[in-house]
């Protein structure tokens, strides 16, 4: 007797399963979307002013949809004669185009973040020499904003022209702390703020916390240096799928052809990329240490 089912009834099973899923959970699909699409676009324009770059949110959502659609798009084309096996790899990179930017965007201000960790080596010690030599803290601040490179010329001078515009220097200091999330930029406004009301050394303060930040640097790098065989491992042995997968499809085609072709194929392609991502996100969380 044969009991096999039709393709289309499991077709429809499916869809109607999804609709099912899809109405339960409605209203958290939307608020998810709504983030995906309004919030992504709001905390990239968010980051982006913060790190000195002026662009308007209509820019930023008309990127995310050019990159989103052209990689879909060209990995849907790169598919063809196949419409199946490019619908689904083009919807996938669908996606990822669209979230792209956002890491992207992290990763930029992350290295905004720690160039102005290291310069703040320079700066304060520039600072304290100028203080000495008679420099009032808004003198000493200028003189780093005058020749130290970005991005603490742009933040520095942000705080002189926000003083100038009637800001207070200690309220100008704490927006600097909100721009820039480092424990090293709380730690200078911290000391900054509580020196300019009880009274001290401005000069050896800051000598004090260039130290702590020449010693924390050195322990972020050694940690690095120590961790960066691990996530390496870790990055090569994620790259043994797709590279078997690609001397298998050119040893022996018709043995991987119903990898692409058939919709059994289609979904262990989608879990091996899902456990791809999380294996990448695994080894990120493990050689990751916070100093």
């Amino acid at each position: 007797m044969n009991l096999a089912v039709p393709h289309w009834v499991l077709g429809v099973v499916v869809f109607v399963s999804a609709l099912l899923v899809a109405y339960q959970f409605s209203e958290r699909i939307l608020d998810w979307i709504r983030f995906q699409s309004i919030g992504t676009r709001d905390y990239i324009a968010d980051r982006l002013q913060l790190m000195m770059i002026e662009v308007s949110p209509e820019k930023i959502l008309a990127g995310q949809a050019s990159l989103s659609f052209g990689l879909g798009g060209l990995i849907f084309l790169l598919c063809l004669p196949n419409f199946g096996i490019g619908f689904f790899f083009g919807a996938m990179m669908l996606v990822v185009g669209w979230m792209l930017p956002k890491p992207i965007v992290d990763f930029m201000y992350r290295k905004r973040v720690e160039k102005f960790v290291e310069q703040m080596v320079d700066g304060l010690g520039l600072m304290s020499n100028g203080m000495r030599s008679g420099l009032s803290t808004v003198q000493a601040m200028g003189l780093v904003a005058q020749e130290m490179p970005n991005p603490i010329q742009q933040e520095f001078n942000l705080i002189l022209s926000q003083n100038k515009l009637g800001v207070s220097l200690e309220e100008a200091f704490v927006n600097l702390s909100r721009r820039i999330t480092a424990d090293e930029v709380e730690m200078f406004v911290t000391s900054v703020n509580i020196l300019k009301e009880t009274g001290g050394n401005l000069a050896e303060t800051f000598d004090t916390i260039t130290q702590l930040i020449r010693e924390r640097v050195k322990v972020e790098n050694k940690i690095k240096a120590m961790t960066a065989q691990a996530f390496w491992q870790g990055i090569i042995l994620m790259c043994v799928p797709p590279f078997m997968a690609v001397v298998l499809s050119q040893s022996d085609p018709e043995l991987m052809r119903p990898m692409f072709t058939h919709w059994l194929g289609w979904i262990i392609l989608t879990v091996v990329v899902i456990l791809e991502v999380v294996a990448f996100i695994v080894i990120r969380k493990v050689t990751k240490i916070d100093v």
